[in-house]
C-alpha cells in the first residue's frame, strides 16, 4: 500500500503542474474570473488547494501553517502561488518517503476546519481523502 501513496504523491506534483502550465497560458482576467467552480475562479480555486494541502500536512507531520478556514486566499499573485505549490508538492512527496506500512495502518485522529469535530481513522484512509480531494479539485 505505501508504494501506491508515493505513487500518488508523484502523480499529484505531475498534475499540479500540467494545470500550472495551462494556467500560465490564461489572462490574470481569465485566470480571476468566476468559472462556477466550488471557489469560483482557478485563483481561488488554486489557492484552496494549498490551504487544504498545509491543513493536511499539518495533521500528519505536526510542522507548517496551517490556515483556519477553506477559503483563504494565501497568494494574490500567480507566480508566488505556483512557487508554493511546488514547495508543497516537495514536502507532500518527502513525507509519504519517510512513512512505513505500521504508519499507514496506524490510527489517525484530527479535527475538522469547517464543524470542529474529531476524526479518529487509519492514515490509510485519510491519504486516500487527501489525494483524492486534490483530483476532486483540479476536475472543476
Amino acid at each position: 500500500m505505501l508504494r501506491h501513496y508515493r505513487m500518488f504523491a508523484a502523480y499529484n506534483r505531475w498534475a499540479n503542474m500540467q494545470v500550472y502550465a495551462a494556467a500560465a497560458e490564461l489572462s490574470d482576467a481569465e485566470f480571476r474570473n468566476d468559472r462556477g467552480a466550488f471557489f469560483g475562479s482557478l485563483h481561488r480555486t488554486l489557492n484552496h488547494l494549498i490551504v487544504a494541502d498545509r491543513i493536511w500536512m499539518k495533521r500528519f507531520s505536526g510542522t507548517g501553517e496551517a490556515p483556519t478556514t477553506l477559503d483563504a486566499v494565501l497568494f494574490e499573485d500567480r507566480d508566488a502561488l505556483a512557487a508554493a505549490r511546488k514547495a508543497e508538492d516537495e514536502r507532500i512527496i518527502a513525507w509519504t518517503g519517510m512513512l512505513d506500512e505500521a504508519a499507514l495502518a496506524a490510527n489517525f485522529t484530527y479535527v475538522t476546519v469547517v464543524q470542529p469535530v474529531e476524526i479518529t481513522q487509519p492514515l490509510s484512509s485519510a491519504l486516500a481523502h487527501f489525494f483524492n480531494h486534490q483530483t476532486h479539485h483540479r476536475g472543476t
